[in-house]
């Protein structure tokens, strides 16, 4: 038993010989370890010591998130946690000092309460925060401040609201880069000219599933713009009427990167593509969904101005269809593709198509598979679409990925024939799918079959993973 005391004591002596190396770092390093806590763990270390009690109070990044009050059923029980969490948030901001802040971001229901959040808001913008991210449950477009459209701090807003936006007759965000705009809706085509004639300096603009439904024309002019990318998920409001939707016109110089994910309800013109660099297109498959033949001509009309592209990511059949059609009906040639990325299973009318896409792209350096080749496919060596081989497989083609791959007799036809052709190949990377991963009898047959072919290249090597 006594022994027992005197190790309990010595632990006790050892332990308060510990250094506390944390509190002893300067200020700007506990406030930046503080930057990367959920705001109601910042304020829990006022407890650890003096030298803690007031640290919090200056942290730079707020993070306000009523998560756990999400899904229950209005009862009193939640009413008391929904009174928790907005004395919570006055507290916090009513003693926080007056440093000026870098990120403050807000999730919560607003129920009815739209002042005070509203307060919160302003209270960010007084401060001169310089990123704002709002996730607000809200039908009360009054929730954003006025005050927030003529911030001269704002480097980055993101708002996530399923409700139409107010804006002051003038908007002016003279440092914004970043915007990010999600499930929105704007009252007019006024209102979004007035929004993105306002955003000077603009590099990034995400616009995920905004309700287009009362508007007509939408203009992205920046000469800063190097970032777009349009979520358009809606379906036509009316079917066999071929002006339907809204025209999206995008005069970027500066563009580098646009990504499309839609059903192409809307019309996208994109002007000015030559700094074009990077794209990913998804088309969504439109059959059922409204005036067919118009999708294909809006697809046709954007793909045509992709052309200029370095590197593209195509997502499923109809869009690698589309392309292969724009390819060869309408003479269009991706002269500095490289780098291409299928995100799809491949299967038979896919191949053909991608192949006869292939013939239009001379310098293609990186073909990828993400998701590797469907079960059913049926591919031989003596298939007639080896007859005519792009030319990029035989004298451009150094990288080759495969993933999700099953050892599929498709699968290994397709690496032997580029195996035997591409003259410049460096690198083919094989990854299996999960399926036969531990499968060492497939994965020893499959490398064999491959090690045994006559290889056009001897400068690369194959990487199974």
């Amino acid at each position: 038993m006594s022994e027992h005391r005197g190790h309990q004591q010595h632990e006790v002596e050892v332990r308060s010989d510990v250094v506390d190396v944390i509190s002893n770092l300067p200020d700007c390093i506990l406030d930046h370890i503080l930057s990367f806590m959920p705001t109601k763990e910042v304020v829990k270390t006022s407890i650890l010591s003096t030298r803690w009690k007031n640290l919090w109070a200056s942290a730079p990044n707020i993070d306000f998130d009523d998560e756990r009050l999400r899904g229950k059923e209005v009862d009193a029980l939640r009413l008391l946690d929904v009174t928790s969490f907005v004395n919570f948030v006055e507290r916090v901001l009513r003693l926080r000092d007056a440093s000026n802040m870098e990120k403050f971001r807000l999730s919560c229901h607003v129920f009815r309460d739209a002042f005070k959040i509203r307060s919160w808001i302003s209270h960010a913008i007084m401060q001169n925060v310089q990123e704002l991210d709002l996730f607000l449950f809200a039908e009360d477009p009054s929730v954003i401040p006025q005050s927030m459209f003529n911030s001269t701090s704002l480097v980055s807003l993101k708002i996530r609201m399923d409700c139409v936006i107010e804006f002051p007759s003038d908007v002016s965000f003279p440092c914004l880069k970043t915007l990010h705009l999600s499930f929105v809706r704007f009252p007019n085509d006024d209102f979004t000219e007035k929004l993105f004639s306002g955003c000077r300096v603009l590099e990034e603009l995400v616009l995920f599933r905004i309700c287009l439904r009362n508007l007509k024309n939408i203009a992205i002019s920046n000469s800063t713009l190097k970032r777009l990318t349009i979520c358009d998920q809606s379906s036509f409001v009316v079917v066999n009427d071929p002006t339907s939707g809204c025209k999206i016109k995008i005069d970027a110089a500066n563009l580098t990167y646009f990504e499309y994910i839609g059903f192409l309800s809307n019309k996208i013109i994109l002007n000015n593509t030559s700094s074009l660099e990077k794209s990913f297109i998804e088309f969504l498959n439109p059959r059922g969904r409204g005036n067919e033949l118009e999708v294909a001509g809006r697809a046709i009309d954007l793909l045509k101005r992709l052309k200029h592209v370095v590197s593209l990511r195509l997502s499923d059949y109809y869009i690698i269809e589309t392309l292969s059609f724009v390819a060869s009906v309408c003479s269009v040639v991706f002269p500095n593709l490289t780098h291409l990325m299928m995100t799809m299973e491949i299967e038979n009318d896919t191949f053909t198509e991608l192949m006869r896409l292939l013939s239009f792209c001379p310098v293609l350096q990186s073909i990828c598979f993400s998701e590797g080749f469907k079960c059913f496919m049926h591919l031989g060596e003596n298939h007639y679409i080896w007859y005519s081989k792009p030319i990029c497989i035989e004298n451009c083609l150094k990288t080759v990925s495969l993933k999700n791959f099953h050892g599929y007799k498709s699968e290994i036809c397709f690496l032997k024939c580029v195996l035997k052709t591409a003259c410049a190949l460096e690198r083919m990377d094989i990854r299996w799918s999960e399926t036969y991963l531990r499968d060492l009898k497939r994965k020893t047959k499959a490398r064999k079959e491959l090690e045994k072919i006559e290889r056009s290249s001897t400068a690369f090597v194959i990487k199974f993973s």
